[in-house]
């Protein structure tokens, strides 16, 4: 049965990131320049998610992940919905620096149903509402980081927060606030390398979704 599940989970992932860069595409802005989420002008980006892993590779190995860590659980199916569309997020992000509506609503919407649904099933309101209170949480305190002068976060990463808060509020409130701080530390350590390479400039415009979502992944195979 276990067996059965990750490979599922796997299938999942895998599909989710053969659809990513098609989907990337769609939302690539015009050619002309536009700004940053410093104010700067930056160039066009290519619509390129990158030359490493596969998106497939990666999400059959985020979703195959989850299902390892949370077993046959009621709230999986929710965990494996924000994680699939999260897997088109990332590649989006690392595509345009863009965290677009209606995806992020995907997974708020996949994401909530399948919570209200597992709360039903294992008759547990409490666990629900703690859900909210995270997403909740994780909305106000990414507000106030974005509104911060300098501030490199753009109000898609405040919204995929939210969503996000969803099932780490799920999880407790350790998991929470573990979700919340994996991203900055992630990606701390990620410009510093990028910088040292001299990959990027101080002024760089860079992706954070795929540290929020990455932080928050391995928030909930710890948890």
């Amino acid at each position: 049965m276990t067996g059965v599940l990750v490979t599922a989970a796997a299938t999942l992932g895998a599909l989710a990131g053969l659809a990513a860069p098609r989907i990337a595409r769609a939302f690539l802005p015009p050619a002309s320049p536009r700004p940053s989420r410093a104010g700067h002008a930056a160039p066009r980006p290519t619509g390129q998610p990158g030359h490493g892993v596969p998106p497939a590779v990666v999400g059959a190995v985020v979703c195959a992940g989850l299902a390892v860590a949370r077993g046959p659980e009621p709230a999986l199916p929710a965990f494996l919905l924000v994680a699939a569309v999260g897997v088109v997020l990332a590649v989006v992000d690392l595509a345009s620096l863009r965290l677009p509506d209606p995806l992020v609503g995907a997974a708020a919407l996949g994401g909530g149903t399948a919570l209200t649904v597992a709360a039903v099933a294992a008759g547990s309101p409490g666990r629900l509402a703690l859900a909210l209170a995270g997403a909740a949480l994780s909305f106000l305190l990414y507000v106030v980081l974005a509104l911060l002068p300098r501030s490199r976060l753009g109000f898609g990463d405040v919204k995929l927060a939210a969503v996000l808060g969803l099932p780490l509020g799920w999880l407790g409130w350790p998991t929470l606030w573990l979700g919340l701080l994996l991203p900055h530390l992630l990606n701390g350590v990620l410009v510093l390398a990028l910088l040292v390479a001299g990959r990027v400039r101080r002024d760089t415009a860079l992706p954070f979704g795929p540290a929020l979502l990455t932080g928050a992944w391995l928030a909930v195979l710890l948890a």
